[in-house]
């Protein structure tokens, strides 16, 4: 009885210190904003913040439904089970833990990469991209399902090899600090955008993916490091239009619609635009075919 109140006791500790650090910079990014803006928001915070927390407190709720255990329980399954590539090499601690960090890395580089390609996952990934402005709150901004997708991609790779349950717990604090970091509506100077995005993704580097213009869209899917980008030459370093005059979102969607909380849950499930439907100009303006209030509103 003793052993089950500590080990619950470890969970809770582990939750409320990760929940502490997910809003210090959540604050500290959104306080960052409204210092060093980088662009004005066409629609504002209001709605948006709104539906996007709401968002991120139901993928909270579904997760512990479905997948109760998350990443770090696997990794703890996995580690008193003594599965894993890493186990069966009887590799040191601290390299299985350095390695099985990269390895999640690329992992999640390589699950952003197929969202975007396979068109089923496609469907449930562009309610992230669907938001039509883009700041701190827009790394919340994903459908339960690609939630529960990603979970099980991790812990796949987290069993695969058997990483450490330290470097599983860090990882998941850094994914989702990274996150709001470089999709934080921030004005870095320039010369510290360009040392810093030689090792991770800055804001500038990743706002480039949230571009109408599909060819910048398909670009830039790191979320921590650079490198990867930069190895399969997925990397654009600035958008055409600049990030001033580029716009943010889907071509399809240019309304306020997908600033709704109900919208934005149906979206996989609405008839869907093929992008190579959505003609854009060279520069990243409105839709020059498709009519994006009528797209806003159709559903299969």
């Amino acid at each position: 009885m003793t052993r089950g109140r500590t080990r619950r006791g470890n969970d809770l500790d582990e939750a409320t210190i990760r929940l502490l650090i997910f809003l210090g910079i959540l604050l500290g990014m959104a306080a960052f904003e409204v210092l060093a803006p980088r662009r004005a928001l066409r629609f504002g915070r209001q709605k948006r913040w709104v539906t996007n927390l709401a968002i991120v407190a139901t993928d909270t709720l579904f997760l512990r439904v479905v997948f109760p255990a998350a990443a770090v329980g696997v990794a703890m399954w996995a580690a008193a089970s003594g599965y894993g590539l890493f186990a069966l090499l009887n590799a040191p601690v601290w390299l299985a833990a350095v390695l099985g960090f990269v390895l999640l890395d690329f992992a999640v580089w390589f699950e952003h990469w197929a969202s975007h390609k396979i068109p089923l996952l496609w469907r449930i990934h562009k309610m992230h991209h669907a938001d039509p402005d883009f700041d701190v709150t827009t790394a919340l901004r994903f459908h339960p399902l690609e939630i529960i997708v990603s979970m099980l991609w991790k812990a796949l790779i987290v069993v695969a090899f058997g990483i450490p349950v330290t470097a599983v717990l860090v990882f998941e604090v850094v994914l989702n600090g990274a996150a709001m970091f470089n999709h934080a509506n921030v004005r870095l100077p320039a010369w510290l955008d360009r040392a810093l995005r030689l090792v991770i993704v800055t804001p500038d580097m990743h706002r480039v993916h949230h571009s109408v213009v599909v060819r910048e869209t398909d670009s830039n899917y790191g979320f921590n490091l650079s490198l990867w980008d930069r190895l399969f030459r997925t990397y654009t370093p600035q958008p055409e239009a600049g990030h001033d005059g580029m716009t943010i979102g889907l071509a399809e969607y240019q309304s306020d619609a997908p600033t709704g909380f109900a919208w934005c849950l149906a979206l996989p499930f609405r008839k869907a635009v093929p992008r190579s439907a959505i003609a854009m100009d060279a520069g990243g303006g409105a839709p020059a075919d498709a009519g994006s209030v009528k797209a806003d509103r159709e559903i299969a």
